[in-house]
């Protein structure tokens, strides 16, 4: 007696392949491949580099000595200390508005639908995306610190905390390109994903001690940016970057600005990369 194969459906989908590790190198192979498209078009990374450096110089020369910060010296180099915190961490959050556009245009050419007839774990496509985004605020970060060190600016805290205070922003940046994400997945072109990216960020970036200090705010909007997530971070990389922190305060997250900034991020990772996944799954079922 032989026995007989039932041969596969022609055009029927390969047997997804399950578990944690094969996710984890399903989502490496995704982020090479967006990591490859920024080496081919390298106009992608240019101008991303191109924005925060104009921050510290615009902010610096322009503003510096404007803004005055209680208990700081009236040097306006001063303010180069007090700023740097803020400009890194805006320009880990702003890398949102990357996520969303080339998610949503992803979606719009069919390269997730081709990402669909392969045997991988569907959130490996979200999670290489995110992860080749990291990459990327992470050499912004890295050439934003050289140009800052050019203008002046020093951390005083030693090497490791200053490596602490970089990994807070990485950390709260791989967080936002989550939201990122999901806003990529909600929207119908890359267009509207790079407006609807960026839109919220300037009223969450600037209602915060990025760039003044929170005092000089109406007393209302002042609990608003104490409990920013984006305050946050920069009260704790101020900490840990030996910088000026502004002025003292009573307010409970700035007095425990480094636990309450990995607290905010993780869970807006938590909460946005599941919403991401969800939603990732029902757009594409």
């Amino acid at each position: 007696m032989t026995a007989t194969t039932t041969p596969p459906l022609v055009g029927a989908p390969a047997p997804t392949r399950r578990g944690a590790g094969r996710m984890l190198r399903d989502s490496w192979v995704v982020a090479k491949r967006n990591l490859r498209r920024m080496l081919r078009i390298p106009e992608i990374v240019v101008f991303g580099l191109m924005q925060p450096v104009m921050f510290v110089l615009l902010f610096t020369y322009v503003m510096g000595g404007a803004i005055r910060v209680p208990g700081m010296s009236t040097d306006p180099d001063a303010y180069k200390q007090y700023l740097m915190a803020g400009i890194f961490a805006q320009t880990v959050t702003f890398a949102v508005a990357g996520a969303s556009a080339g998610i949503a245009e992803d979606m719009t050419k069919g390269l997730v639908d081709r990402f669909r007839s392969l045997p991988m774990a569907r959130s490996a496509v979200l999670v290489g995306r995110t992860l080749a985004d990291l990459v990327q605020t992470a050499l912004t970060v890295v050439v934003l610190a050289l140009v800052a060190a050019a203008i002046g600016w020093r951390f005083h805290n030693g090497v490791p905390k200053a490596l602490a205070a970089f990994a807070l922003l990485l950390l709260l940046g791989y967080a936002f390109s989550w939201i990122g994400a999901l806003i990529g997945l909600s929207v119908r072109s890359p267009e509207a994903a790079t407006s609807a990216g960026l839109i919220w960020l300037f009223p969450l970036t600037f209602i915060s001690n990025a760039f003044a200090p929170v005092p000089s705010m109406p007393g209302w909007l002042q609990a608003v940016a104490y409990w920013n997530p984006f305050s946050a971070t920069v009260q704790a990389c101020r900490e840990l970057f030996g910088n000026p922190t502004g002025v003292a305060t009573d307010q409970w997250p700035m007095q425990h600005a480094i636990p309450v900034s990995i607290g905010w991020s993780l869970l807006i990772l938590a909460v946005f990369s599941w919403l991401s996944v969800r939603k990732y799954r029902s757009a594409t079922a």
